[in-house]
Order: C-alpha cells, then structure tokens, then sequence
C-alpha cells in the first residue's frame, strides 16, 4: 500500500512540477470579465462558463465553434474541447469582454 501510494504521489508532484495541463477548466464571468482570462487544457477536456453577474451574457468564438444561448445569472454553459489550438471568445452584447482558452 505504501509503495502504490509513494507511485501516485511521485505522479502527481511530477504533473505539477511540469506544468501538465488541468483535464478541465472553469471560467466565471463576474464584474462583465471572464476570470480567468486564459485557460489552458489538454484535447478532449472541457470549459464550463458560469454566469455569476445579475446580467445576462453570451461565450462566443469568433469561429462559431464556442456558442452559447444568453446565460441568466448562475446559469452555465461548457464545452468540450478535442483539438489543439487557441479560441479566443467574447460576450456578443459587451464587447469589451473576451477570453481565451489554449488546448494542448
């Protein structure tokens, strides 16, 4: 027990140590600015976006491939992400709001 538990510890640290990307990732979108800004996942995992401001909001990719409805306060919206690659985003009613999230 104590050896299997010494491997996953050893893993782990080396996952940290080595900047290994999260499987998935949340965004908020508070004070009309998604937080965090950049995200960064491996292929295959996903982004959920929540809704905290009492305004409601969009997530949009210029490339139509992020695309939610209007999101009311603490409503979500997520998105699987399998290929590598760099989407940025935004909100389609405040323009000064944009995002990006970077698959590994």
């Amino acid at each position: 027990m104590q050896l299997l538990h010494s491997r996953w510890l050893l893993a782990a640290t080396a996952a940290v140590a080595f900047g290994a990307a999260p499987q998935g990732a949340t965004v908020s979108i508070r004070n009309f600015a998604f937080e965090p800004q950049t995200v960064t996942v491996r292929a295959g995992s996903s982004v959920t976006w929540t809704n905290l401001d009492d305004e409601i909001h969009t997530v949009r990719g210029a490339d139509g491939l992020i695309r939610s409805d209007a999101l009311d306060q603490n409503q979500t919206y997520t998105r699987k992400f399998d290929r590598p690659g760099t989407y940025r985003y935004g909100c389609s009613l405040h323009s000064q709001m944009g995002g990006t999230v970077v698959v590994n």
